[in-house]
């Protein structure tokens, strides 16, 4: 299926983008979309709506390679969830060639904290002294043993193509996300090439394109790229969150794709951690 049209916005700059929509308090609300109807609700939306354009594309191929403990420290948090909670990445900006190392953490008062920090593209699918260093120092910042950083391993990497709107005046923009893929350290994989993941960010008000997705009957899912498709991939794993997609949209997916291993992704390629290390997480 072809990603939805956006040839009828008008564009916007990446530096007007982020000028124009810098909410320092915002809502995210994500939804699980059919990628055909995802097209006919875009046609929906008023012609101020913008989209970004750089150097003639209007959506950019993304990939985020994720890193996990060899308990799956940052899943388990997530699954159950905790209120102190990590994520760790490096994503790349295909088009551009340009990547980064990304952390978001959420602490005891649930304020979610996302910094990034440049990273060298031949070794995104890794973690230098310095990356390990700096995941460390946000460990601590939640309460987690610093040291856990240093069993850090590549877990999980995901791709799609994301085209990113905006509101006629700035205060709301939207991400549609197509030709999601995931693939995981053990060889799994999972495609979703018939669905788009639409994430809205808003004021306290809701935007239009929630308004729009609302009136289409389609309502804020709980999904996270990383951990609803790593339990998607491995059934053994807590999946009670992601209960609703992993029954739903997702399920269909997962019947296509080759039998996913029941060994955890990190268990192929890093060590067991200390036995003391369970009781190292604050919560």
């Amino acid at each position: 299926m072809r990603p939805p049209s956006l040839d009828r916005f008008a564009p916007i700059g990446l530096e007007e983008l982020v000028a124009e929509s810098a909410l320092l308090t915002r809502v995210d609300r994500k939804y699980v979309v059919p990628l055909a109807e995802a097209s006919m609700l875009l046609e929906r939306l008023n012609d101020g709506m913008r989209v970004l354009e750089l150097g003639g594309l209007r959506d950019f191929a993304y990939e985020s390679i994720y890193f996990d403990t060899p308990d799956l420290l940052s899943f388990r948090m997530a699954a159950q969830p905790r209120r102190r909670r990590f994520k760790l990445r490096t994503r790349t900006y295909l088009d551009t060639q340009a990547s980064f190392l990304e952390v978001k953490t959420r602490g005891a008062r649930s304020a979610t904290v996302k910094d990034r920090i440049p990273y060298e593209l031949s070794v995104r699918d890794r973690l230098t002294g310095d990356a390990r260093d700096y995941a460390a120092d946000a460990l601590a910042a939640i309460g987690v043993e610093p040291r856990r950083a240093s069993g850090l391993g590549a877990t999980m990497t995901t791709r799609y193509r994301r085209a990113t709107l905006v509101t006629a005046d700035g205060s709301a923009r939207a991400t549609v996300d197509t030709g999601l893929r995931w693939d995981d350290a053990s060889g799994a994989t999972l495609s979703l090439p018939a669905l788009a993941i639409i994430e809205t960010k808003s004021g306290a008000r809701a935007s239009e394109v929630d308004r729009v997705l609302w009136r289409a009957g389609h309502r804020p899912a709980t999904v996270s790229k990383y951990a609803t498709g790593l339990a998607a991939l491995h059934p053994d794993l807590p999946r009670n969150r992601w209960s609703r997609l992993l029954r739903g949209p997702f399920s269909d997916a997962a019947a296509s794709t080759p039998p996913a291993s029941t060994a955890h992704p990190t268990s192929l390629h890093q060590p067991a951690p200390h036995p003391e290390e369970s009781s190292c997480v604050a919560v």
